[in-house]
């Protein structure tokens, strides 16, 4: 007879990296943003082996299949031992996308913006087609 190890979601997502920290990954299934087999999970619902956890990031939803749980946080390199990536490439282009926009770049030495460039950037970001 085996036993299937089982594991706190949000310890589960801290483990293999999914999240930097295992509050942040409490707080995600708090706000509904974990699912387990497309329902909404609490951080103290346990995942085995063989589940689909569902995790949106917004912009990009990601999915993943649980191989087995781990028992403690796992290196980068041995994620893949378990968990396998469901994801299509479009959602991780999704959030590169979201991350490499959200700033804008400065010359070097030039310091702050003073208030009339300050207003000037504001109107850009919220409509571009207005310049």
């Amino acid at each position: 007879m085996t036993e299937s190890k089982s594991v706190r979601i949000d310890k589960f997502l801290w483990s293999v990296r999914i999240f930097k920290t295992r509050s942040i990954a409490s707080e995600e299934c708090r706000k509904g943003r974990v699912l387990i087999n497309g329902v909404p999970a609490k951080p103290s619902k346990t995942v085995v082996a063989g589940e689909t956890v569902t995790v949106r990031k917004p912009p990009a939803v990601f999915t993943y299949r649980i191989i087995e749980p781990p028992g403690n946080r796992v290196s980068a390199k041995l994620t893949a031992d378990f968990i396998e990536d469901l994801s299509p490439a479009e959602e991780k282009t999704k959030l590169t996308m979201k991350l490499s926009g959200s700033g804008s770049y400065r010359v070097r030495g030039t310091g702050r913006p003073t208030k009339k460039e300050r207003r000037d950037l504001d109107r850009i970001i919220d409509d571009p087609n207005d310049w």
